[in-house]
């Protein structure tokens, strides 16, 4: 895979050649499943996301939240935009032309966006913890300019880190299809700073794992007390709604975790020289898991911002969907 993976495969698990001997899975039956499932995951995912897209756009930048929202909303979007490329990379026919664009190009984004979103989950979970755990006023974390301050600086940071640099070293002209196709295309420099942006990556997943597992840990000792002092039904009502938050949590676990498990492992692997097709296999399969987060996100949108839910159920197209969804949701984030 392009980019990030400290892998020596390209957008193919094994490009084109024949099942290995002691490979139980056929690389080019796997190839195909997952250039499948990335096309089946393009649809949806770009109706969803242009609709929010377009109800973000009509949102008032009033608090931090919002302004993270905007930038996740255009990350997914972005990310939305590489699937139907990325799709073709895998299969086994695909040009050379194009698998070397995706390596070069197509790849690079989509991992930008990836690890976009993964921070931006970061900061609506800390902008939840100060909301529901330390609710005193309106503090400067919870204004729209703090929220822009952090936003582009997770952009230009990785922009200027990650994506740039690799961009720009991911220049060799490749021979042909091979499953070191990407890698290929860096000279050794190149390779070690690839290995640094390897490492870099694992760091932003853990260190955003740390911090929402101490915010949802805070948020759910308050839920539960909040509960327990409530007398009336109405009380009551409330504190279980505050229950939607963990919304955030559930999407990164479901998303990021199992991806970043497989890589750390399939990653020892290949420093120990003893690499297993079916961890390659795997790590790819959870790599598209985590692509689903396109789909899954507007939950996040739905079920913490009352606005976005107030302009969303004024689209007839998704009416039904936005009062069924909403019946048993209020604002706890504006």
């Amino acid at each position: 895979m392009p980019m990030f993976p400290l892998t020596t495969q390209s957008t193919a698990i094994m490009a084109t050649s024949p099942a290995l001997p002691d490979c139980p899975i056929n690389p080019y039956v796997a190839n195909l499943v997952i250039m499948v499932l990335y096309l089946l995951l393009f649809v949806p995912a770009l109706l969803l996301n242009i609709t929010a897209a377009w109800i973000s756009w009509k949102l008032e930048t009033k608090s931090s939240f919002i302004v993270y929202l905007k930038n996740l909303v255009a990350a997914d979007l972005l990310m939305t935009l590489t699937l139907l490329l990325k799709a073709s990379g895998w299969h086994p026919r695909s040009p050379l032309g194009l698998q070397a664009f995706n390596c070069q190009f197509t790849g690079v984004i989509f991992y930008l966006c990836l690890y976009v979103s993964i921070l931006l989950m970061g900061a609506i979970s800390i902008n939840r913890f100060f909301k529901i755990v330390k609710p005193f006023g309106k503090m400067f974390g919870q204004r729209a300019t703090f929220g822009k301050v952090v936003s582009a600086l997770i952009w230009i940071v990785l922009l200027c880190t990650c994506t740039i640099p690799t961009m720009v070293n991911t220049n060799a002209i490749p021979q042909n299809k091979t499953g070191r196709l990407c890698m290929d295309m860096k000279d050794d420099m190149a390779i070690q700073y690839h290995e640094v942006v390897v490492t870099f990556c694992f760091v932003i997943f853990f260190a955003v794992s740390l911090i929402m597992g101490f915010c949802y840990i805070c948020i759910a000792k308050t839920v539960i007390k909040s509960y327990q002092k409530s007398k009336s039904n109405n009380e009551q009502g409330n504190r279980k709604i505050r229950a939607h938050v963990f919304i955030v949590l559930v999407v990164f676990l479901v998303c990021f975790a199992p991806f970043h498990i497989v890589r750390m492992f399939f990653l020892q692997q290949q420093m120990d020289n003893d690499e297993d097709c079916s961890w390659a296999v795997a790590k790819h399969f959870t790599l598209w898991l985590a692509t689903t987060n396109v789909c899954l996100d507007p939950l996040i949108y739905i079920g913490l911002c009352k606005a976005f839910r107030e302009k969303l159920h004024k689209l007839k197209l998704f009416g039904y969907l936005c009062s069924t969804t909403t019946e048993q949701i209020t604002d706890s984030s504006l």
